[in-house]
C-alpha cells in the first residue's frame, strides 16, 4: 500500500463515487485539520497526537511523510481470486466468525444488494484502506494480513428461491452422541469468518460487516478467537491449542499432489454445483475444552490421550513433528505406543479411507463460569471438498472411541458452502445469485 493509491485532493471521482482513502492518509488529514476533532479524554489526545506527529511510532506521518509499516502490519491479502481469502493462508493472531439469518421478508434481490455491498468492503480494507464512512477504529494500521471470507448455510436456498442449486453437500450433518449443540449458536443463512494479524482491524471489519447487513440480515450468533501473534516464536511454528498440545501437524500442505481435490470444489466435478467451482466446505463448531480436568492428568497420560509428546508434537513413536505416525509399534510392556483410543490414530486419514480436511481454528476464552470453571476452547473450523467424505467419517470415528472425548464438548455446530473466490468486477456468490 503506497500513499500513492490516494494522491488527489478531492473526495470524490468524476462519477460521484466516493474514493477510498489509505487508513493512514486519513489519520494524516485528520491531524492536519487538528486531532482535537476525535479526543475523548486525555488519553485519546496523547494517543492521537503521537500516531500523527510520527515521534517514536511505527506508520506514523512526519514531515517526511508516513514511516513504513512493520512487516505484519504491511502484509496483504488479495480480495480476488481462485478462491476466497481465509482458507489457505497462515493462521492469524484475531478472528470473529458471525452468522446472519436474512430478515423476514427479504430475498434473493436482499442477497444480492448484501452480498455486493460486503465484497466492496471486504475489498477495500483487505487492501488496508478506510471505507467512505469510516468509524476511524483501524485509522493508523496496514493490511495486517486481513481476510473476510463468506459462505452460504442451508437455509439460505429455502429464503431465497434457489433450493434446486443447493448442493448435496450442504445436508444436515449426522447427530454425534458428544454433541451438546445449543441450537442459538448453530448453523444460520449466512456466514462470515474474518481474520487479521491485528485485534483493531479484525473489529474494524467486524463492525463493518455488522452495519453493511443494514435491514437485510440480522446476527445470529457471533464467535470471537485468538491464535499466537505473528513473530512471538524465533521461527514459524504450528500452533498449539489451549490444552497446550500442538495442534494442526496432520494438515494436509499446498504441495501435496491432491490437496485440491481434497480441499476445493473441481469445475465440473459430479455432483457438485458449477457455482461452487474454487469453493470449499466449512464446517464450524465451538468446542468447549474442560481444561481443569485435562490439567488434573499427568504429562504422560495427556500423551497417551493424543499419542504425541507435548514438548514438541512429535508421535510417542519417536522422530519429529513432521514424522509419520508407527501404528504397528509395541513397547517393551507389549502394548501399542501409541494407544488404540488415542486422538490422533483415530483422526490418522490412514485409518479413515484417506479422509482429509484442511483444519484453520481460532482458540476462544469467553470468561469465568459461576462454577469457576473458563468458559474455553476451540473455534473449529475445517475446510473440505466435501464435508461428507472429510469431517464426517473422521468424527463418526472419534465419536466412537476417542479418549479425548471426556475432555472437549462440541456446543455449536455449523456447516456452510463457500463458493470461490470472485473474479475482478464480481462479488461474491454473484454466480449463484444470478445465474
Amino acid at each position: 500500500m503506497t500513499e500513492s493509491d490516494n494522491s488527489g485532493n478531492s473526495e470524490s471521482n468524476h462519477d460521484g463515487t466516493p474514493v477510498e482513502i489509505s487508513r493512514r492518509r486519513l489519520l494524516g488529514t485528520v491531524g492536519a485539520a487538528g486531532a482535537t476533532g476525535l479526543v475523548i479524554g486525555a488519553a485519546g489526545g496523547v494517543g492521537i497526537s503521537s500516531a500523527v506527529s510520527g515521534e517514536g511510532t511505527t506508520g506514523g506521518s512526519g514531515a517526511g511523510g508516513p514511516q513504513a509499516l512493520t512487516s505484519v502490519g504491511a502484509t496483504e491479502v488479495m480480495f480476488h481470486g481462485k478462491h476466497q481469502a481465509g482458507i489457505t493462508q497462515p493462521l492469524q493472531s484475531r478472528g470473529h466468525l458471525v452468522a446472519f439469518d436474512l430478515a423476514p421478508g427479504a430475498g434473493r434481490k436482499e442477497a444480492m444488494a448484501l452480498l455486493r455491498r460486503w465484497s466492496a468492503t471486504a475489498k477495500v480494507l483487505m487492501a488496508g484502506k478506510a471505507p467512505a464512512e469510516d468509524t476511524g477504529i483501524a485509522l493508523d494500521a496496514g493490511p495486517s494480513s486481513l481476510t473476510v471470507t463468506f459462505g452460504f448455510g442451508r437455509t439460505f436456498f429455502d429464503r431465497t428461491g434457489l433450493t434446486s442449486r443447493r448442493p448435496d453437500q450442504l445436508d444436515l450433518l449426522p447427530a454425534f452422541s458428544s454433541d451438546a449443540l445449543d441450537p442459538r449458536r448453530s448453523e444460520g443463512d449466512l456466514w462470515v469468518q474474518i481474520g487479521a494479524d491485528d485485534a483493531l482491524v479484525a473489529f474494524h471489519a467486524l463492525r463493518a460487516v455488522q452495519k453493511d447487513a443494514g435491514d437485510a440480515a440480522r446476527v445470529r450468533w457471533q464467535m470471537n478467537g485468538f491464535n499466537r501473534s505473528a513473530g512471538a516464536t524465533a521461527k514459524p511454528m504450528t500452533a498449539r491449542n489451549l490444552m497446550g498440545q500442538v495442534d494442526g501437524t496432520g494438515n494436509p500442505k499446498p504441495t501435496e499432489p491432491d490437496f485440491d481435490r481434497r480441499i476445493f470444489v473441481p469445475a465440473g466435478a459430479s455432483g457438485a454445483q458449477e457455482w461452487m467451482a474454487g469453493g470449499s466446505y466449512a464446517v464450524v463448531r465451538r468446542i468447549r475444552m474442560l481444561l481443569d480436568d485435562w490439567e488434573k492428568l499427568p504429562l504422560d497420560r495427556q500423551e497417551q490421550v493424543i499419542g504425541r509428546r507435548k514438548s514438541d508434537g512429535a508421535p510417542l513413536t519417536g522422530g519429529s513433528e513432521t514424522t509419520e505416525l508407527d501404528l504397528n509399534k509395541f513397547g517393551p510392556d507389549g502394548k501399542l505406543v501409541i494407544p488404540d483410543n488415542a486422538h490422533s490414530r483415530i483422526s490418522a486419514p490412514e485409518q479413515n479411507g484417506g479422509a482429509a480436511m484442511l483444519r484453520r481454528p481460532f482458540s476462544f476464552h469467553d470468561g469465568i463460569g459461576p462454577d469457576g470453571t473458563p468458559d474455553a476452547g476451540l473455534l473449529f473450523i475445517c475446510w473440505q471438498a466435501d464435508p461428507f467424505r472429510g469431517f464426517v467419517p473422521v468424527q463418526r470415528k472419534l465419536d466412537r472411541g476417542d479418549a479425548l472425548s471426556a475432555f472437549i464438548r462440541h456446543e455449536s455446530s455449523g456447516l456452510f458452502a463457500v463458493p470461490g473466490g470472485p473474479a475482478e468486477g464480481e462479488y461474491v456468490g454473484q454466480r449463484l445469485l444470478e445465474a
